[in-house]
């Protein structure tokens, strides 16, 4: 490489850095790294993670906890809390008095899986596809570290989400689509919803045509996707062309391989243009479709269109898609919220691994559904049944995967009486992220990228391992 920057080299180069940074918006910036491949053969080509924002509440779903109702209105014991960190909503509290479920349980499927069947209708019939999992922990006891560990293994920010570890390892599956897409749905009550922003689908250290692309459900899927006014395709064209020449001739006095990647990008930029508007054009699903994803599959933006926009996404080869579904942080009102959270996602998620299953995309799609943390048993505020609600609670939650490999009908894990301590099987996130990375062919410990002299990982240092009973 020339040694030699000049000044208009400098500002140059600067100008760049202003392209990558806009195209960065896009998931379009950004060095270029090579694809390692997997390590093995992968179950899973390609993931569907369902992110249920602040942290859905363990004992009312699928964590269930009969004997709790005899201990309505009574302390959790000191002995099961034992010094736990609480957060300053309840710190002060004088009492930590139980709130039992006041939903109906029962068991589903021939795995014998108790769940709240109630309003998981339709979900429930999946339970033998499912792998259910009621162990998980993490450190994190608030909102903002622990969806970032959640989704990049850290609770720092600034490090590379689980989508674009699978963007840099797999590699793309379509050339006129980006490789990590995201969608956040709104929920039908916004009672309390959570704020999330593009760095939980950043790429962090890796280069950055590896973060994620958010697709907009109203006005332009991707801003910035249409030619401006009076700037026809053609004109377009040219443009790319002379931009691509100029590019090349940087690239052949410098050496720099990210223009090289500038330009393969701002190709893909251009194949969008006609790629997104037909991938965004759901007039030509059948009518049974429509049925099958329920009432608010039309609705753009619901939670419905989104699983239905995401099944094609990944029919169209994209190798990550990211869903955010907001309004779990159930402080208060669980009665009333709860209902209305588990009909958004409850026929829609049916309909995702059923149309999966009719389509033969199941068995090599691993979809995922969970938050950032559990609930805490005993009441925060109210604590009658139209009122009562529950803190953050790090150390037990519950989440569930299926298709990609993963061993449907499995149960994995369990929590003490009041569902607030793991009892067996424990599952660290950091071991979840690398039986995620397994399922997708990677090897955790191996699959890293060089960053400032050290081995960058998506399970950092931590010691995690792969939990084999979790695969089929």
């Amino acid at each position: 490489m020339n040694s030699l920057l000049h000044r208009r080299d400098f500002f140059a180069s600067g100008s760049h850095w202003l392209g990558a940074a806009a195209l960065g918006s896009l998931g379009l910036g950004g060095a270029s790294g090579a694809v390692p491949g997997p390590h093995f053969t992968p179950r899973a080509k390609r993931v569907i993670y369902l992110h249920m924002v602040g942290g859905p509440a363990q004992m009312d779903l699928f964590d269930y906890k009969p004997q709790l109702q005899k201990w309505y209105d009574k302390d959790l014991p000191p002995s099961i809390r034992n010094g736990q960190r609480l957060t300053t909503m309840t710190s002060g509290q004088a009492r930590f008095p139980i709130a039992p479920s006041k939903f109906a349980f029962s068991p589903a499927g021939q795995c014998g899986m108790w769940m709240n069947r109630q309003l998981l209708p339709h979900l429930s019939r999946k339970a033998d596809e499912i792998c259910w999992m009621r162990s998980l922990h993490t450190e994190a006891i608030n909102h903002e570290p622990a969806i970032t560990a959640m989704q990049t293994g850290n609770q720092v920010t600034g490090r590379p989400c689980l989508g674009s570890w699978a963007s840099y390892g797999l590699g793309s599956g379509n050339d006129n689509l980006p490789t990590f897409v995201v969608l956040v749905a709104t929920p039908s009550n916004r009672e309390q919803e959570q704020a999330i922003s593009a760095r939980l689908w950043s790429s962090g250290y890796l280069p950055g045509e590896h973060a994620g692309v958010s697709f907009r459900s109203k006005g332009d899927p991707i801003l910035y996707i249409n030619n401006p006014p009076g700037v026809s395709n053609s004109v377009r064209r040219r443009s790319l062309e002379g931009l691509k020449a100029f590019n090349q001739r940087h690239f052949q006095r410098l050496g720099d391989p990210e223009t090289q990647t500038r330009i393969a990008q701002y190709e893909m930029a251009f194949r969008m243009q006609a790629s997104v508007p037909e991938l965004t054009d759901l007039s030509k699903e059948p009518e049974h479709i429509f049925a099958l994803y329920g009432p608010e599959a039309r609705k753009p933006g619901s939670f419905a269109n989104s699983v239905l926009m995401a099944r094609r996404l990944a029919e169209r080869g994209v190798r990550f898609i990211q869903l955010y579904h907001n309004n779990w942080d159930h402080h208060s009102n669980v009665a009333g919220r709860m209902p209305s959270q588990c009909r958004d996602v409850d026929q829609p998620c049916f309909a995702l691994l059923e149309d999966l299953r009719q389509r033969g995309m199941l068995e090599d799609t691993l979809v995922i559904w969970g938050g950032e943390f559990g609930r805490t048993v005993y009441s925060q505020g109210g604590l009658s049944h139209e009122n009562y609600g529950r803190d953050h609670h790090p150390r037990c939650f519950s989440m569930w995967m299926a298709g990609g490999g993963a061993k449907g009908g499995m149960i994995h894990g369990e929590t003490d009486d009041f569902s607030y301590n793991i009892v067996r099987d424990p599952l660290h996130i950091s071991d979840f992220h690398a039986t995620v990375l397994h399922l997708l062919g990677f090897d955790a410990s191996r699959l890293s990228y060089k960053f400032q002299g050290l081995d960058g990982k998506l399970i950092g240092v931590n010691p995690a391992k792969v939990v084999k009973a979790l695969v089929a």
